[in-house]
């Protein structure tokens, strides 16, 4: 019997769950200053977190003066978006005896420069194998499941939209 929606069994508590992370700027004595105007610094940072060893190396994206070899902030919500979407459905799957095989997705979105910039809509084009047997449809419902209890797209302001396309194995035999 699939858990109910809400429901996760194992360790998961009623307590919050909190989240810490540090970051640093700037990363290197090149890095120059704001003092000197837009051109005159480095965007390069590093950001740790409790628990994970090493420091991620981040920067603005290039068309913002950003080192291109580095992620940026925009493409770290972009894929937050799509790895939480992933565990969830993997969660609901496993709860509702479903077999997924495996799971692939790409993930876009797009800065929208204005008065107010932003990211646009975040889609998610996921394509999900499943063992020989499982019922498409009941994929795509877990999807839409995993999707409502995904916690990053439940705390942005900007919409996170799923598509998903199910591939059942042909049976071996």
């Amino acid at each position: 019997m699939a858990a109910p929606i809400g429901s996760y069994g194992g360790s998961m508590s009623a307590t919050a769950h909190h989240y810490q992370t540090r970051l640093a700027w700037p990363v290197s004595p090149e890095a120059g200053s704001t003092g000197r105007g837009l051109r005159g610094y480095s965007r390069n940072h590093e950001v740790v977190t409790d628990g994970v060893d090493g420091a991620l190396a981040l920067s603005a994206d290039p068309g913002f003066r950003g080192d291109p070899s580095r992620l940026n902030p925009e493409q770290l919500l972009v894929m937050a978006a799509s790895s939480c979407q992933m565990l969830s459905m993997l969660g609901a799957a496993a709860r509702a005896g479903v077999d997924i095989l495996r799971y692939q997705d790409t993930a876009t979105s797009r800065l929208l420069l204005g008065d107010a910039a932003r990211l646009d809509t975040i889609r998610l084009e996921v394509t999900v194998q499943v063992a020989a047997g499982t019922d498409a449809s009941r994929v795509r419902e877990l999807a839409q499941e995993a999707h409502e209890r995904c916690y990053i797209a439940n705390s942005l302001a900007i919409p996170v939209e799923v598509d998903v396309t199910v591939v059942v194995t042909a049976d071996r035999g």
